[in-house]
C-alpha cells in the first residue's frame, strides 16, 4: 500500500470514529450509526477517496478546497467540535499524532507564505 493510500486510510478511520462518538453520545446509538451520521460517514469516506490532493494536505480543515456540499460541511463540523476534544479519552493516540501534524501543518503553511 502506498504512503498516500494508508494516510487515505488513517483519515477515513479517524473521520468514522469521530462521527461514531458523536452519534453515540448526541443520538444513544450504541453500535450503529443513526441513518444521518451513517450518511455523513459514508460522505466522508466518498470526499476522502476522491481528494486529488491527498498527497500534500494533512486535514481538510487545511485545505484551499473545500469539496464538501454545504449542509454536510456543517455537519462535519458540528461533529469535529464534539468529539475532537473527547478523542484524548477514547482514542488518545490517534488524537495526539493529530495535534502533532496539524502543528507541523500550520507550520509548514506559515513558512510558504
Amino acid at each position: 500500500m502506498s504512503a498516500v493510500e494508508t494516510k487515505r486510510q488513517r483519515e477515513k478511520k479517524t473521520v468514522a470514529l469521530m462521527i461514531k462518538l458523536y452519534c453515540r453520545k448526541k443520538h444513544g446509538t450504541k453500535n450503529e450509526l443513526c441513518p444521518d451520521c451513517k450518511a455523513l460517514s459514508e460522505y466522508a469516506a466518498m470526499r476522502s477517496d476522491k481528494c486529488p490532493f491527498m498527497e500534500s494536505k494533512t486535514f481538510c480543515s487545511n485545505c484551499k478546497v473545500h469539496c464538501y456540499k454545504p449542509d454536510m460541511r456543517e455537519k462535519i463540523r458540528e461533529v469535529m467540535r464534539f468529539s475532537g476534544p473527547r478523542m484524548i479519552l477514547y482514542h488518545p493516540i490517534m488524537a495526539v499524532r493529530h495535534v502533532i501534524e496539524n502543528k507541523k501543518e500550520k507550520r509548514r503553511l506559515e513558512n510558504e507564505q
